[in-house]
């Protein structure tokens, strides 16, 4: 089983669209857990589900066109990082995989804005609904890496 963590802030425009990805991705083979602005209340569950491969999706500022989306390296995530949630993902991951042997990905999403308010821009959307066949179709080694 896949499993891919969304993770960010709804009331902070599209910051929002981990949790968006979470709660509407669906795919034979994959589970999805929406943990908002606390990742790091979730490690248990995640080690709990013992899932071959872990894609965390969360807004990244990349300097890359709005909706564009990369896998980030682990030891670049805090400099791409929105930063709108507590712990930083790289030690997150680092923990995780202390006690678990999992194949971990981030995926970075540029938004337009993470400024307060709800809602997706249509750049994101667009940028998403690219992102959700690839993850469906166990495309995950076709999202282009970070340079």
């Amino acid at each position: 089983m896949k499993l891919l963590v969304g993770i960010g802030n709804v009331i902070r425009l599209d910051d929002g669209l981990g949790p968006y990805m979470a709660q509407n991705f669906k795919a034979d083979g994959w589970e999805t857990l929406d943990c908002g602005t606390v990742p790091e209340n979730f490690t248990s569950k995640i080690k709990q589900l013992q899932p071959e491969l872990v894609v965390f999706v969360d807004a990244a500022e990349m300097d890359l066109p709005p909706g564009e989306f990369r896998i980030i390296p682990k030891e670049q995530i805090k400099d791409f990082s929105c930063g709108t949630h507590n712990l930083p993902l790289s030690l997150m991951m680092d923990f995780i995989q202390q006690s678990l042997d999992v194949e971990m990905l981030f995926v970075g999403v540029q938004p337009v804005s993470v400024d307060d308010g709800e809602g997706l821009s249509p750049e994101v959307f667009q940028g998403l609904e690219k992102l959700f066949p690839m993850l469906g179709n166990n495309h995950v080694g076709e999202i282009p890496v970070l340079d």
